[in-house]
């Protein structure tokens, strides 16, 4: 049996933060859970009864840790717009969405060099 050629061409950092989204900030914003983002495009959950339909443009607000040289971290704020590429449903309740950002972060949330420790605890507990 042949592996499977990975495409991702930069690490994620998988955490469990709040993001917020919606059509544009001008309306009602929806609250999913943060499970992995690059610099490019993020993945989370959120609810059937609100969950963006793939191809969809949504505007979403979120926080990411920015790791120092001591293991001490900062918050970046970030408030981008993308485009829905994927959801998958996950239960009867939960679904799974795949956004690409239009601009990318300013920096590689998952190759911090403390990044990969907080991955494998966040992971392990």
């Amino acid at each position: 049996m042949e592996e499977a050629q990975e495409r991702r061409h930069e690490k994620r950092l998988r955490y469990h933060w709040p993001i917020w989204y919606g059509d544009n900030f001008n309306g009602i914003l929806t609250q999913g859970q943060m499970l992995d983002i690059n610099s490019s495009g993020a993945a989370f959950t959120c609810y059937n009864d609100n969950c963006p339909d793939a191809g969809q443009h949504i505007t979403a607000r979120f926080s990411v840790p920015k790791y120092s040289e001591d293991e001490s971290f900062d918050i970046e704020n970030f408030i981008r717009n993308g485009r829905v590429c994927r959801v998958q449903e996950i239960s009867p309740f939960i679904r799974k969405v795949a956004v690409q950002f239009e601009q990318v972060l300013s920096f590689r949330p998952g190759e911090q060099s403390y990044a990969n420790d907080f991955e494998a605890e966040t992971i392990s507990n």
